[in-house]
């Protein structure tokens, strides 16, 4: 309609007909600019293509039934909220390029994002940068506390220092020699750090630990599952700790099959393989084999229930399974929607500040809690494998355990402190009494 008076326009009538129609265009984008202000966008940003899309493209499914649900209560601030996906396809500098894209273009109040810390660490200085807030659901390494992140998976002390001490235990088979297996990047590196620290603290001989690092995406395991073979062979008991991420989990459970290493022989507890990674293998070999979360699917109690039946409805997929970082993002979810709230605003700055003490359940049959240091309350289980692909809870912690920062087993690491409350600082020395340079 617009083009055709553009090109007709000569004498009176056409005058008014093109003043009729500026009006009714400046209307229109003033419609346009109210509209876009009646949602709340929410960026997601998780790889749905590349080597981590196993383990990804579930939190971006249950990051939109999370906000479908939200926005069936009624949205937030009388608002609706919209869902912002975007695909940084497993790439980590385009990790960055997606999220500056989410802040600056698409104008997000906030991100839930990331699995790998490489990931995370691509993006922090555009966080920073550009103000906003995002929601880490993944376990990792520790020793880091950002004042725009909030990091909901577990810490080492809340997921690898627990693994090990039941390992050591009676009950886990009372483990004297450790090969530590991870993917070649930050996050097993520094873990695997801080659990040598942790066993040889603990008397274990550095002849009795054996570390390894394979590629993203690794898929030739046979001189690797041979040489953990060898190692365990020495008469003393031995177990596996993996950190090995992404779609390099399926040839590797595979080639233990293949060789015949049975959970009685030598145990795998695993930090990033639950019921999705195993959804995609036969599991019967693996029975017995461990892994160490702060949450199962097959965990009963009537909130795990719920979201379960959610899930499986949203998705309308009956064999869609449930898994940790799923919970991380629910929890994460619900405490940046109290915190909304509570400021009364999306503004990041109004919504950092009233994060910290928020409280919100867990699927667990507990609650967790958003500590002054940006992690959370979080319960500890340790599962074995089962041949339909869940879990039997061997072990759980007494009680929730708070996620350290910083990690007391690293010279570097021990007397530091994060708290963005009192001290507004991530890595404040207490021997020094001063902020190492990330105060906000």
């Amino acid at each position: 309609m617009f083009s055709f008076i553009r090109t007709a326009a000569s004498g009176p009538l056409a005058r008014r007909l093109m003043g009729a129609t500026a009006g009714l265009a400046l209307s229109l984008s003033a419609i346009s600019g109210a509209s876009a202000q009646d949602t709340i966008k929410v960026g997601i940003l998780h790889s749905l293509s590349g080597t981590m899309a196993i383990s990804e493209t579930t939190l971006k499914d249950v990051m939109l039934m999370l906000i479908d649900e939200q926005n069936k209560k009624g949205g937030l601030l009388g608002k609706k909220l919209e869902a912002v996906v975007v695909d940084p396809a497993s790439n980590w500098p385009l990790f960055a390029e997606k999220a500056r894209e989410l802040i600056s273009k698409d104008k997000v109040s906030v991100v839930f994002g990331c699995w790998t810390s490489v990931s995370r660490k691509s993006v922090l200085p555009v966080f920073k940068e550009l103000d906003s807030i995002l929601f880490y659901p993944v376990q990792y390494e520790g020793e880091e506390s950002e004042r725009n992140v909030f990091y909901t998976g577990a810490a080492p002390n809340q997921q690898a220092i627990p693994a090990v001490d039941y390992l050591m235990s009676k009950d886990g088979g009372s483990v004297k020699r450790w090969v530590l297996a991870g993917t070649d990047y930050v996050y097993p590196r520094t873990t695997n750090k801080i659990l040598e620290a942790y066993l040889k603290a603990k008397g274990v001989k550095e002849e009795d630990i054996m570390i390894n690092y394979t590629p993203f995406g690794h898929s030739d395991w046979q001189t690797i599952v041979s040489d953990i073979k060898k190692f365990g062979s020495a008469g003393k008991k031995t177990a596996v700790v993996s950190t090995i991420n992404g779609d390099a989990n399926v040839p590797f459970y595979k080639e233990l099959a293949n060789q015949g290493l049975k959970a009685t022989d030598i145990p795998v507890v695993a930090f990033s393989v639950g019921e999705e990674e195993l959804a995609g293998l036969d599991t019967k070999p693996l029975v017995g084999h461990l892994a160490a979360w702060n949450y199962f699917e097959s965990i009963k109690n009537p909130a795990n229930a719920a979201f379960i039946k959610s899930w499986k409805e949203f998705t309308k997929n009956p064999k869609r399974t449930t898994n940790d970082p799923m919970e991380a993002h629910y929890i994460g979810f619900n405490m940046w929607v109290k915190a909304v709230e509570k400021a009364k605003s999306v503004e990041p700055d109004k919504v950092i500040a009233a994060l910290p003490g928020i409280e919100t359940p867990n699927l667990t049959g507990g609650t967790s809690k958003m500590l002054a240091n940006h992690h959370i309350t979080k319960p500890v289980f340790v599962g074995e494998i089962r041949g339909d692909g869940q879990f039997d809870v061997v072990w759980k912690s007494k009680g929730l355990v708070s996620g350290d920062a910083w990690s007391d087993f690293l010279p570097g690491s021990k007397d530091l402190e994060a708290d963005w409350v009192t001290l507004k600082c991530g890595n404040y020395n207490k021997v020094a009494k001063k902020c190492g340079g990330q105060a906000s």
